[in-house]
């Protein structure tokens, strides 16, 4: 051929040839493999290209029997159960090396990512013609030639109009849809490379969003949050992951271990053998963990694509005594605002287990609308009318939970609060729940207070500790003030006006921007229970005015 294109095609076939059958002798082997002729240069560690070859390729077994024997070449590594050889990137030797020539399968897996690295393009856009648009994705992260190549609009044409068809009508495609298609394959050539892969993963992520819209649209009277979170994070597949930020840069990602759902929050959990070095350790990101295309959930792989949504960054350096809420024998808990528990071994100053708090309000948009390193935001908030702002703060309802585990201490819902304009404290207003003074309203908590926690060897519970979940409804029931953090029950640092007699005193304290929590509890020995006798809530000023457009 005049292009030298047949020379390569025939050195091609020759490749082929030699795989017919295992290598006999050195000689012949080293022989047929200098007929590469490749360039010295250093392997490629590669991690989900091959498996998504190997998975999602088109035409059956004989592209997954072929794949199968040059994946743990194109990842970089051998097979687990290969722990004696060692394997090369495809750029990497003139020759085949002593090892390859020792071993036949080393030498088959050298052989057929070179064949790889030497087939021509025309030949690997035709077989990425066959991928999903997944495993499309997952070709691209094989090296910087199939990146460029699987980014070729020719193909995502094809899977953006699959995808995405025209709507029918009495079995006819309408003539301005048809013609309006036609007219975009005829300008693939005038778009730049990769424009409609671009174009299919903003629809994706379009319609990912709107089916949240629909999902979460109900919200329930009783808490004031959507009614179908729970189906929510099971439709969209929704987990959760860690990412530890040495100080040198080096990341570590780490998906949930478990987690249990409660009612206004959900509790997330990572524990393992292999945590890095706390010392280490600079930060801490949590994140949402989505499939890149929402039907992923049905059929989990090991591999696969997830879009990862930052929700917080926690400074690890915090963990300090003044950050310390508890302790047992095993383990000490340090609280990161907002929502986030470390445990770390007393022993060995190491990680223990982490555990996040998170409250319904906007989780899921937060978990999966953002992006790696921007967190979503919340759309801009229109302030209510507030038709007698003489009059305070009225028709406001509380729900209150603390749990750990799934355990419930308290789970209680107060309606009709109210608190006057005059009654301002320190740039807060006073929103009193349970009056100290009233006997009839102090309620007491179920069972034995105390945070559970585990890991793959030890589980136990820190006594004084729970989760808390607070929703504050205001006047038009939309959620005015939502949190779920770790707390603890500590001895008053001055004497309280609760009855002395009744038993030992504890409070409860949360602050935050937006507010700030206050209870006060009562230890019943004659019942061995805790008893609360107070609550209130103080809200700030500044929350108060942008929410309402006041001046207050």
């Amino acid at each position: 051929m005049a292009t030298g294109r047949g020379r390569i095609l025939q050195q091609h076939w020759l490749g082929l040839q030699t795989l017919r059958g295992p290598s006999r002798g050195g000689g012949a082997a080293r022989g047929r493999a200098r007929a590469f002729g490749f360039r010295k240069g250093p392997g490629v560690k590669l991690s989900a290209g091959s498996a998504a070859l190997r998975c999602h390729a088109r035409g059956g077994q004989h592209w997954e029997s072929s794949f199968s024997c040059c994946s743990g070449f194109l990842d970089g590594h051998t097979n687990k159960t290969d722990t004696s050889e060692k394997t090369y990137g495809p750029w990497c030797l003139l020759e085949a090396p002593e090892e390859a020539v020792k071993s036949p399968r080393v030498l088959r897996r050298w052989r057929l990512g070179s064949m790889w690295v030497r087939m021509p393009s025309e030949i690997l856009l035709k077989i990425f013609s066959y991928l999903d648009a997944v495993s499309l994705l997952c070709t691209g992260c094989v090296s910087r030639r199939f990146y460029h190549l699987a980014n070729d609009n020719f193909i995502w044409i094809g899977i953006y109009s699959t995808a995405f068809s025209p709507t029918r009508s009495n079995w006819k495609v309408n003539s301005v849809e048809k013609i309006a298609m036609s007219m975009s394959f005829l300008s693939v050539q005038d778009k730049e490379a990769g424009y409609w892969k671009k174009e299919y993963i903003t629809k994706q992520i379009a319609s990912v969003k709107a089916a949240l819209a629909d999902i979460l649209k109900p919200v329930n009277p009783y808490t004031g949050l959507p009614v179908k979170t729970k189906e929510a994070l099971r439709i969209f597949g929704l987990g959760w992951a860690i990412i530890l930020k040495e100080k040198n840069g080096k990341e570590y990602i780490m998906e949930h271990a478990d987690l249990s759902i409660n009612d206004t929050s959900v509790t997330v959990i990572w524990y393992g053998k292999k945590w890095p070095c706390l010392a280490s350790l600079s930060t801490l990101d949590l994140c949402g963990m989505t499939p890149v295309f929402t039907d992923w959930y049905k059929t989990p792989t090991k591999h696969r694509l997830r879009w990862h949504s930052l929700i917080a960054k926690y400074d690890l350096s915090h963990l300090t005594v003044s950050t310390m809420i508890g302790c047992d024998r095993l383990i000490r808990i340090f609280c990161l605002h907002p929502g986030l528990l470390v445990g770390v071994w007393k022993k060995e100053e190491e990680l223990a287990f982490v555990m996040a708090n998170l409250h319904f309000h906007h989780l899921v948009e937060r978990s999966t609308l953002g992006s790696a390193t921007i967190p979503y935001e919340l759309p801009p908030h229109s302030p209510f009318l507030d038709d007698s702002p003489e009059y305070g703060l009225h028709g406001y309802q509380l729900h209150v939970d603390l749990h750990s585990g799934g355990v419930f201490f308290l789970c209680g819902t107060f309606r009709n609060l109210f608190t006057k304009k005059g009654n301002i404290e320190n740039g807060h207003v006073k929103l009193i729940v349970i009056h100290l003074r009233n006997n009839r309203e102090h309620l007491p908590l179920i069972g034995k207070v105390g945070l559970s926690w585990k890991t793959d060897i030890f589980d136990g519970c820190i006594k004084s500790c729970s989760m808390m979940d607070i929703t504050l409804l205001d006047e038009h029931g939309k959620p005015f003030w939502c949190f779920s953090s770790p707390v603890c029950m500590r001895s008053p640092a001055t004497p309280s006006d609760s009855p002395s007699f009744l038993g030992q005193t504890y409070n409860v304290d949360y602050v935050d921007a937006e507010g700030r929590v206050h209870v006060e509890l009562v230890w019943i020995r004659e019942t061995e229970e805790y008893l609360i006798v107070n609550l209130v809530l103080y809200l700030s000023i500044a929350k108060i005015n942008h929410w309402f457009g006041t001046e207050y």
